[in-house]
């Protein structure tokens, strides 16, 4: 174990302002509060946006305390700010501490730039350098190259009046309430990474090992751990052991996020996904974004008790 000084905490709530999946229909569980829509009696004519892309607000309570951050900023410049504005969330007023990128991809970073112009304040970014890397592509079958949006340019943070803060390794934020876990140790003989993914260096096009891919994870006090992961392009599942040999908590409440187990190259890793993640036991489970419709599917039917359906406005509770 690394024996991080990750502190307990007594309260964690994770709000979705972006996801894949958005269903007004949704019932209310002990844990998760889906969003009330109607007003003065009235049903809204409008509502929440998904899209290939993930955010995630997240708040911790430590003795009285809260602190709160932003975990990834969704695909478009529009989506989470209009859905900010459905839930009635002024980000001005979250008193988020830093906004934590999971990775370079652009549905991660999309609304970034407006997110800042509503803050109106300098904010700390808490990203691996690799975040910040470019050209990267998605090499098709056909061996055409589709290169990947480049979306954070430090000069423009800097622009923004961000505080850039790089790490490889693991970061604690938030008074040492929340850590980001840094580059993820990668130990499964299955998680292989992303095949169609390579970079540029020196001329020659490379596999991309999106080393940039983190996650983080919470303390929650006589429960366990919360982990909450952006892709898990290193794998779910290295991600939770990663975190279990940092913290050393044995006991997982809950895992949270995208476990990017869609489409024929991850399909076959499905199975032997949730074989593993039956050895974590999590309490809750609640795969998201990249997950895909199959895995999560099969996920519903291997934990029938721990599973929920995540839907964009849902609100989760534990403590």
């Amino acid at each position: 174990h690394f024996s991080l000084p990750l502190q307990e905490v007594e309260r964690v709530e994770v709000v979705t302002l972006m996801d894949n999946y958005s269903d007004v229909l949704l019932k209310d569980t002990d844990v998760i509060k889906r969003p009330h829509r109607s007003a003065g009696g009235e049903i809204p004519t409008d509502t929440f946006l998904a899209e290939h892309g993930l955010s995630l607000l997240v708040s911790v309570q430590k003795g009285g305390k809260r602190h709160t951050i932003l975990f990834d900023v969704g695909y478009t410049s529009m989506g989470v700010p209009h859905n900010l504005k459905q839930l009635g969330i002024n980000i001005k007023d979250t008193g988020i501490e830093c906004i934590v990128i999971s990775h370079g991809h652009m549905d991660h970073t999309g609304a970034l730039y407006p997110i800042l112009e509503m803050l109106h304040r300098p904010i700390t970014l808490v990203a691996h350098p690799h975040a910040f890397f470019s050209p990267r592509y998605v090499v098709r079958d056909n061996g055409a190259r589709d290169r990947f949006p480049l979306t954070l340019v430090k000069s423009n943070l800097e622009d923004h009046g961000v505080e850039i803060r790089e790490s490889k390794g693991p970061t604690l934020i938030a008074d040492n309430t929340i850590l980001v876990t840094g580059e993820v140790e990668r130990s499964t003989d299955f998680e292989t990474g992303f095949p169609n993914g390579f970079m540029e260096q020196e001329g020659e096009l490379v596999k991309d090992p999106i080393s940039d891919d983190q996650s983080i994870v919470i303390n929650l006090k006589g429960k366990g751990m919360v982990l909450i992961s952006g892709c898990a392009h290193a794998g779910i599942i290295n991600t939770l052991r990663y975190a279990g040999k940092m913290t050393g908590i044995d006991n997982v409440q809950m895992i949270l996020g995208g476990f990017h187990l869609s489409g024929p190259a991850f399909e076959p890793i499905i199975e032997k996904t949730i074989e593993k993640l039956k050895e974590a036991d999590p309490k809750i489970i609640v795969p998201m974004h990249c997950t895909g419709w199959k895995a999560i599917k099969r996920i519903s039917e291997a934990f029938p008790a721990a599973f929920i359906l995540n839907s964009v406005g849902s609100r989760f509770t534990l403590e």
